[in-house]
């Protein structure tokens, strides 16, 4: 493709020719080849333009930056055409569009963004539009898929490039729609540049990400950028009993619906009864069994409902597949044996690891005790720790606290910020494990029959990064051998 084609649309200067050919398009150094078009973009670890140097020994034809820095490369560069932009990472998410063919114009892209419920909405909404017979793609924390196939992931949101890549093939496999999670890291960074959505959700906002964003200010500004880039053709789906819901949808061009337990919505649920096997509820009227449990759950089949009617999808057939669809995986996941229940979820934010408590209390008999393994990760949002550890002290019988991926920070110091939420009366009940393998079978070795063991943070994680080092490590499978004796 020509570099004119490749820069359509993109606010720039070119310095140099602009009708030159372009094999590949590359923000990492390390992939450039002959013919490559390079961006240096600004990282928050290392900046893209100090590799400039790099690109262009290994090929580069042409390079998209914020600076150009005369006499710093090889002699030759001159013969380079350089395409000066005041924003590398929004230009490549353009550029991207334009060198992919724009893949987000011909599928139905539905974007959800919100601190928690993005991965059972999207993961559910996938399960239903392939059970209604339509080609899907599937954008997640968990897999990315096309149809069933399932696809390596890396970000909850990939970057520009991989996404569109990602894209291409979801329509060059024929499918009609895409369901993506949309962290709040990828608008700001501009992962999502250029790319044109057909819908949006807003699931809640709870305190998160802090270490990224700083205030809860900014963290709210980067979730209402999402909702503010969505062109007038797209409809916009918010959870009005968020008080933030109304200000993700104040500047927004889309067609604006709401949803909603508690206050007047276009789409609004009522929870008739609940129980470990599932909950009766009634959604615009119509009344239903499903297999998910907790008011959260409530909330997440509300919006699965209301952006299926808002698809195209016909309401009652919407109604009736919801009664068939099961959790995502790592969410309130059941595992039974020796008479205890163990539920392992990925709750990892203070509002998610309450909601879960609050959920188990509300169905347990008084007799039976909750048992909560939970720690927190570490080179993350520091401020929530001792607040996660007084949620699950003030729910629980009996807390255990463990690791959670500490990667490069100590395990020890990580727990030390979770207890210094506790008192000393709290900390007098509280059992102090640093491997979460141990501490998990501890927590099995406290149950007594009946009992239920939450063990929160993980979810459907496969591993436990250390240092740098990921190893193998699943909560489920953990769980399973304690109870089912598989040791």
């Amino acid at each position: 493709m020509k570099l004119k084609d490749i820069i359509k649309g993109v606010d720039c200067e070119v310095r140099g020719s602009a009708e030159l050919e372009v094999k590949d398009l590359q923000f990492d150094s390390r992939k450039v080849s002959i013919g490559t078009l390079f961006v240096a973009q600004p990282g928050t670890k290392v900046d893209g333009h100090d590799f400039i140097g790099k690109a262009l020994e290994a090929g580069a034809v042409a390079v998209v930056c914020e600076r150009v820095e005369n006499g710093k490369w090889k002699e030759g560069s001159e013969k380079v055409t350089f395409v000066v932009v005041k924003d590398s990472s929004k230009a490549l998410g353009e550029m991207a569009a334009n060198f992919y063919g724009y893949p987000s114009h011909s599928l139905k892209l539905i974007g959800i963004t919100g601190t928690n419920g993005k991965t059972t909405t999207v993961t559910l909404l996938h399960r239903m539009f392939r059970k209604m017979g339509h080609h899907v793609g599937l954008v997640s924390t968990i897999v990315n898929k096309i149809d069933e196939e399932e696809l390596p992931t890396g970000h909850t949101t990939p970057d520009a490039l991989e996404l569109n890549q990602l894209l291409r093939k979801m329509v060059d496999g024929g499918c009609e729609y895409c369901f993506m999670e949309v962290s709040s890291h990828a608008v700001v960074q501009q992962r999502i540049a250029g790319v044109e959505f057909a819908g949006g959700i807003f699931s809640n906002i709870t305190h998160d990400h802090l270490d990224f964003h700083k205030t809860m200010a900014n963290y709210i500004a980067a979730k209402k950028g999402f909702f503010d880039g969505l062109p007038s053709t797209a409809w916009a789906l918010v959870n009005i009993d968020d008080k933030n819901g109304r200000v993700m949808v104040q500047n927004t061009r889309a067609k604006v619906s709401t949803y909603g337990l508690n206050q007047l919505a276009d789409f609004h649920c009522k929870i008739i009864e609940e129980g470990f096997e599932g909950m009766h509820l009634s959604i615009n009227g119509k009344e239903l069994w499903c297999r998910l449990v907790g008011r959260f759950n409530a909330y997440n089949l509300l919006a699965i409902y209301g952006a299926a009617v808002l698809s195209g999808a016909d309401a009652d057939e919407v109604a009736r597949l919801l009664s068939t669809l099961e959790p995502a995986p790592g969410r309130f996941q059941y595992v039974n044996g020796r008479g205890v229940t163990a539920i392992v979820d990925y709750a990892h934010t203070p509002d998610a690891l309450q909601n879960v408590i609050e959920t188990i209390d509300a169905i347990r008999r008084p007799t039976q005790q909750l048992i909560t393994v939970v720690g927190c990760g570490g080179d993350r949002d520091k401020t929530k720790r001792p607040e996660m550890a007084q949620i699950a002290c003030n729910g629980s019988d009996k807390l255990v606290l463990t690791s959670d991926n500490p990667r490069t920070e100590k395990p020890e110091r990580i727990l030390d910020d979770m207890e210094a939420g506790l008192t000393p009366e709290q900390l007098s009940h509280t059992v102090r494990i640093t491997d979460r393998r141990q501490a998990i079978r501890t927590a099995c070795m406290m149950a007594r029959e009946g009992d239920i063991i939450l063990i929160a943070g993980k979810g459907h994680e496969k591993y436990q990064e250390v240092n740098g080092v990921r190893s193998h490590f699943d909560d489920v499978e953990e769980v399973e051998k304690e109870l089912n004796d598989k040791n």
